[in-house]
């Protein structure tokens, strides 16, 4: 039963997506050297998004931070657009760990029964929006109004159909109900507003920073919908075979992503050039600093995890018929995490 619900969020495009980044990989798949037993030097093979949600996992391949951890064990590095096909290239084997959100994460574990992956760190919480046109001032007005999000079931898609739920709004898999709601990517979502063709989106950024110099307006900045404005919009995932095999390079890992969310709370305005400079790199046009800037302040970089709000994403979920319910006992393995906090004298991160 777990399975079906992140069937149905796999598009023949992700699939396309996985098939790249696996022909991409010197021996991605199988029993290799990098995911299996101690021989030879290690290879750890690191996902992440080339957005400001990753900045740390940006920040700290650019800056080389994790390789300046991880010392003799070699990193190599791969870029994802959707959750799911950096899932997929966990099982296929074309990954080892990856920076990822809530949503994909519980779908990696439950989709293995709770033994493919493991959450060893957060990353980020919060840069995440609904922007309407500027007409639209209260939920009431979005009744028969497109909306558009990133991904069917993905976080944000969840996030906006429980809450219209919760404002006695119904939606869709289809995209019918009071609210339709049309998932597209996040690049075409700002070329659709821009033309009219949707009336507003619940994205993340910089997509919302996007959305609103191109004429809109914030009507829910979802901070303002958890406790204390927290809740976890990027987490570190590790495969389960890796961190069995390599405890040491995983703990390397940790400490790379430490040093990186330092870096990125420490020091902003290098960070964001630096996020500009890769995005650039990889793209072959950086992203505009100043539309990082101004998408800076709705971010949290903290090493916690937030479990508690995973949990209730997950229970969001679940109550928009999207998922089914998952035991996520196991998922959380913090160990390595708190020893690095302990080590510089940081406070220690609760075991869910």
């Amino acid at each position: 039963m777990r399975r079906l619900p992140f069937r149905r969020l796999i598009s023949l495009a992700t699939l396309a997506a996985v098939g790249v980044a696996a022909m991409g990989t010197t021996a991605a798949c199988g029993d290799d050297d990098s995911a299996g037993g101690d021989s030879g030097p290690v290879t750890l093979r690191l996902g992440y998004f080339p957005n400001i949600t990753h900045a740390p996992a940006v920040v700290g391949v650019e800056k080389g931070l994790f390789a300046e951890k991880l010392g003799d064990v070699k990193l190599e590095t791969k870029t994802f657009n959707a959750g799911p096909a950096a899932i997929e290239a966990i099982f296929s084997g074309a990954l080892d760990a990856t920076y990822i959100g809530p949503n994909p994460t519980v779908n990696a574990f439950s989709k293995s029964k709770g033994e493919a992956v493991r959450v060893i760190s957060g990353a980020a919480s919060g840069g995440v929006a609904l922007v309407v046109k500027p007409g639209i001032t209260s939920v009431d007005q979005l009744r028969g109004k497109k909306i558009a999000t990133p991904q069917l079931g993905n976080t944000q898609d969840v996030a906006i159909r429980y809450w219209l739920k919760e404002k006695g709004l119904k939606t869709t898999k289809e995209g019918g109900g009071d609210v339709k709601i049309v998932p597209q990517e996040n690049a075409q979502t700002v070329e659709t507003f821009s033309s009219g063709s949707i009336d507003g989106a619940w994205v993340p950024e910089p997509f919302v920073s996007r959305l609103v110099n191109a004429g809109g307006k914030v009507l829910v900045d979802e901070r303002d919908l958890w406790p204390d404005k927290k809740f976890v919009i990027t987490n570190l995932i590790v495969s389960t075979k890796f961190l069995k095999a390599h405890p040491d390079a995983v703990k390397k890992l940790v400490e790379g992503q430490v040093a990186a969310n330092d870096f990125v709370n420490t020091k902003p305005d290098e960070a964001q050039q630096a996020i500009s400079d890769h995005i650039g790199k990889i793209t072959g046009k950086p992203l505009d600093l100043k539309l990082i800037k101004q998408a800076w302040p709705t971010l949290l970089f903290t090493n916690d995890p937030i479990a508690s709000s995973l949990k209730t994403g997950l229970d969001h979920a679940v109550a928009v018929e999207l998922t089914q319910p998952v035991d996520l006992n196991g998922l959380y393995d913090l160990k390595y995490l708190n020893e690095v906090l302990k080590t510089q004298g940081q406070a220690e991160v609760t075991q869910p």
